[in-house]
């Protein structure tokens, strides 16, 4: 599978987070933030650091160690920890800022929605309101905006009639080269793709054209696809489990065929074949392959009618515009359950059963939400620690949890030498919690501040305008 850089933002990180102390020659122990006292949360090593400094500046780590020479250190700003736990900021790999003109704003305001909490970057994966994206994309990174950082696909890549606005019609091989030009000229970070009406020949065709260029692929597949071909072009991820589940069925590409669509799910549930699933497996880790899972949008949506969500606490930080989007989901919810069909339920035991084996066979799995407009009820931020919760149900340690955002988030693109742990030369985004998250996973919630950027918010401030 490829290894590369993704573009215009990751040039900006890299810019920004060289190693280098020309900024402090004189004395590398000056820094723009110190931070004393801190318990520091080793997610990779599963332990914790008692009694470190950080030391930051320009937004990156540049001294990390024992609190012992403390004293003998100057910086702008001081930040007592008080012995609270210290990690690395989450990251939400499947989100979406959607709805057009009308809803900008209100996806604007999800940006310190995130940040409250803790979701110090997110993966957009496609919408209808690209250029404010990518105008929030820079000020975010800048730290002119309070917001998550932004990896961004842009467009969604679709067939003849896509089924979301906003999306690229491709049809045929010169409209590949002409879309993939299209979001190489937007600087996109990755390429994302749809099976509304995608073919499984355009499907492969976008494959390969964006491994020739070294460019991300992932998204959604054509049911009628073969997951293990898309996979051997060079696929580099795959949002949802549906795929996965379709490749562990021996009979999977035989019901794919049938042009039913997603009708073959509860046939695919029934013929799962561990056997064959842990071929699949070994194949997605060797390919390094990612996955991201969604488990708590299929609880949520599988629930929506018989949920009261009204009195959601965060419920009251979405605009009103985009509540009212949540409403497609509970009336097609409505007609599935008149016509005795719930993909949801039928599916849900069944992909909260595949994640150990996924990440026993070394898989890498993603934290993603699916947060955005049109998914009702899954809240920007909180539902990235609801997933974190669901992956834990489903028999990951919360180490093994958190390893799914704080670390496999930027192994997709590739970025590890920068994010992923609390190191000299990464990036500062940090949390600042109560309670150990290595204990309990539910901790993650427990956030008292959030650093990024070289500047410290609470939860209150960030949520006070919205």
């Amino acid at each position: 599978m490829k290894k590369y850089l993704v573009f215009a933002l990751a040039i900006l990180i890299l810019t920004a987070c060289k190693d280098n102390t020309s900024e402090k020659a004189e004395n590398p122990k000056e820094f723009d933030l110190l931070i004393t006292n801190a318990k520091v949360v080793d997610v990779q090593n599963n332990k914790i650091l008692q009694n470190q400094v950080i030391g930051i500046t320009s937004d990156t780590i540049r001294f990390i160690d024992k609190m012992s020479e403390s004293n003998s250190f100057k910086a702008k700003e001081t930040f007592d920890a008080e012995n609270k736990f210290v990690m690395p900021g989450l990251w939400d790999m499947h989100v979406h800022f959607r709805g057009g003109d009308s809803l900008i704003e209100e996806n604007k305001d999800f940006l310190p929605l995130y940040l409250a909490f803790g979701v110090t970057t997110v993966r957009d994966a496609g919408g209808d309101m690209t250029p404010s994206v990518l105008d929030w994309r820079r000020k975010t990174a800048k730290g002119e905006i309070a917001g998550p950082r932004i990896f961004t696909s842009g467009p969604k890549l679709d067939g003849a009639n896509p089924a979301w606005p906003g999306s690229i019609s491709v049809t045929n091989k010169a409209e590949i080269k002409k879309a993939l030009d299209s979001l190489q000229k937007l600087k996109v970070d990755y390429v994302k793709m749809y099976d509304g009406s995608l073919t499984p020949e355009i499907f492969y065709g976008i494959i390969e054209e964006a491994e020739n260029r070294k460019m991300k692929t992932t998204g959604h597949m054509p049911m009628d696809a073969n997951f293990l071909k898309a996979v051997d072009l060079g696929l580099d991820g795959t949002e949802h489990m549906y795929y996965v589940l379709k490749a562990c069925s021996p009979v999977g590409d035989s019901l794919g065929n049938l042009g039913k669509g997603y009708g073959i799910i509860n046939d695919l549930v029934k013929t799962y074949d561990e056997d064959l699933a842990a071929s699949v497996f070994s194949t997605l880790n060797n390919q390094e392959t990612t996955v991201t899972p969604t488990l708590h949008i299929g609880k949520t949506l599988g629930n929506i009618l018989d949920t009261d969500h009204s009195k959601d606490k965060t419920l009251s930080y979405i605009g009103k515009g985009i509540q009212k989007t949540y409403n497609g989901r509970i009336e097609s919810a409505k007609r599935a359950r008149a016509a005795g069909s719930d993909i949801h339920s039928t599916t849900e035991e069944m992909f909260a059963a595949m994640i150990v084996p996924m990440q026993k066979a070394g898989v890498t799995l993603l934290a993603g939400s699916d947060a955005g407009p049109f998914n009702s009820f899954v809240y920007p931020g909180e539902s990235l620690h609801a997933e974190l919760q669901e992956l834990v149900l489903a028999g990951l340690t919360p180490q093994q949890a958190l390893i799914t955002s704080v670390v496999n988030g930027p192994k997709f693109f590739d970025l590890e030498r920068y994010y992923g742990s609390l190191e000299k030369g990464k990036v500062g985004d940090l949390l600042i919690l109560d309670k150990n998250p290595l204990e309990k996973i539910e901790n993650t919630r427990s956030i008292k501040f959030i650093i990024k950027n070289d500047k410290i918010y609470t939860p209150d401030e960030l949520l006070k305008d919205l």
